[in-house]
């Protein structure tokens, strides 16, 4: 059985490992489906991903023609699994106070699969309580979480926020994907 997923990519440096991951997924036979923020454009272009998907990037909330009752609802349905990465802390919140405000969000709010976050930002904001508060409630909210690293970061110190490697995050995904076939 081949697998459909979403991965999502918010506003963040590590939105070039997601490249590696997508890319990986999809030699692995998953298809996949991306929506970037429009944070995350900044970093790496939807190009990228069109060329290792061989599909479509997603990135706006109303699109009538492709998606008549809307991308967050259509793409949900088809997919078996959401992955965002990286999530930034205001993704994080975000979901974990039921915010939807873009597509990425509301596409988040609509899934009813299994949910993989794999959180990537700078040691001093990983460390707040307000970051800490969410990502206790979207533990607590049923969300798999891959924490992230310590190790050098893009704000040129070392600390913790670093997003986890592409292969980790495929491990979670993987796994997931197996106990829900099952």
């Amino acid at each position: 059985m081949s697998h459909e997923i979403i991965v999502g990519v918010s506003g963040g440096i590590a939105a070039y490992k997601t490249a590696a991951l997508v890319s990986d997924l999809v030699q692995s036979g998953i298809g996949v489906s991306v929506v970037m923020t429009r944070a995350a454009c900044k970093f790496v272009g939807p190009a990228t991903f069109r060329a290792l998907t061989g599909r479509p990037v997603y990135s706006r909330v109303f699109s009538d023609k492709e998606f008549p009752l809307g991308p967050h609802i259509e793409l949900a349905r088809k997919a078996q699994l959401l992955c965002v990465a990286p999530a930034t802390a205001n993704y994080m919140a975000q979901s974990a106070h039921g915010l939807a405000d873009d597509l990425l969000s509301t596409l988040t709010l609509s899934f009813a699969g299994p949910v993989v976050v794999a959180p990537a930002m700078n040691s001093e904001m990983w460390e707040k309580p307000a970051v800490q508060r969410n990502l206790t409630q979207l533990r607590s909210d049923g969300i798999h979480i891959v924490d992230p690293q310590e190790g050098w970061l893009s704000c040129r110190q070392k600390g913790v926020g670093r997003m986890a490697e592409p292969a980790e995050i495929k491990d979670v995904i993987l796994r997931l994907l197996a106990d829900n076939s099952s």
